[in-house]
């Protein structure tokens, strides 16, 4: 079959479904999260909900010139989630001093999930259940019990 550049011998009931522009999915840059614990503010509030957003190679970088990380490499964990939280609870501005009284469990937690959406870009992990051998996901992000 020839093709011509004319449009009379197209057919009018052709529809292009394929577009001429890629789909583009919408990227996910930020992660709610409910920690193990919560932490406890100076009133006595717990607050367990919050919000991580993705890394930035700045974000990575400038810690590194900060002098309590220089002194104390453990640090670093302090001062990277204290700039990729967003939001905990009602707390809209976390910083160090925040991320320094979290307990062990929910510093624990927060550590895993940057690791986790920040190299896989997501919170979902595969698992397998050691009894039954079914291999399922589940969300990392602090769901609920027996939610994923």
């Amino acid at each position: 079959m020839r093709r011509s550049n004319t449009a009379t011998q197209q057919p009018s009931s052709i529809v292009d479904d394929e577009p001429d522009v890629p789909v583009r999915e919408q990227m996910r840059t930020e992660f709610a999260f409910t920690l193990p614990r919560g932490y406890v503010d100076e009133a006595g509030t717990v607050h367990r909900s919050g919000v991580m957003r993705l890394a930035t190679a700045r974000d990575e970088l400038v810690p590194l010139r900060d002098d309590r990380v220089r002194e104390n490499s453990a640090y670093l964990t302090v001062v990277l989630l204290a700039r990729v939280i967003t939001s905990l609870g009602s707390i809209t501005d976390v910083h160090v001093g925040v991320v320094e009284n979290l307990f062990a469990a929910d510093l624990a937690f927060l550590q895993d999930m940057y690791r986790q959406i920040n190299s896989e870009g997501h919170t979902r992990a595969a698992v397998r259940c050691p009894e039954c051998k079914h291999d399922f996901e589940v969300d990392l992000s602090g769901s609920r019990l027996g939610e994923s």
